[in-house]
């Protein structure tokens, strides 16, 4: 009976740091210690899950208010900016009379 090899061990892939900076209206909020994780779709998904709960709870608070600020999460590694996820709030104010 012949022996095999040993299976490899799974491949790791290098963690990276991503911080998630938020800006809401000309105020930008800086994350000063970020997240690692192992692939930009990672940090896709949790900027797009941040920005939700943001969204949520900026409609909480503005219910009824004429102007609501833009939010935008920017994502960034050591690296500098990876990319951005934003909401804009327009409304047609024809419309609404």
């Amino acid at each position: 009976m012949g022996t095999s090899a040993p299976q490899p061990l799974l491949e790791r892939r290098a963690v990276t740091r991503y911080s998630f900076d938020v800006r809401g209206g000309l105020d930008l909020y800086s994350d000063e210690e970020g997240v690692e994780l192992q692939l930009q779709t990672d940090a896709e998904v949790e900027a797009a899950g941040t920005l939700a709960q943001l969204a949520r709870d900026m409609a909480k608070e503005v219910a009824g208010q004429d102007h609501r600020s833009d939010i935008a999460i920017e994502v960034r590694t050591a690296s500098g900016p990876v990319f951005q996820v934003a909401l804009i709030f327009a409304a047609n104010k024809t419309a609404l009379q």
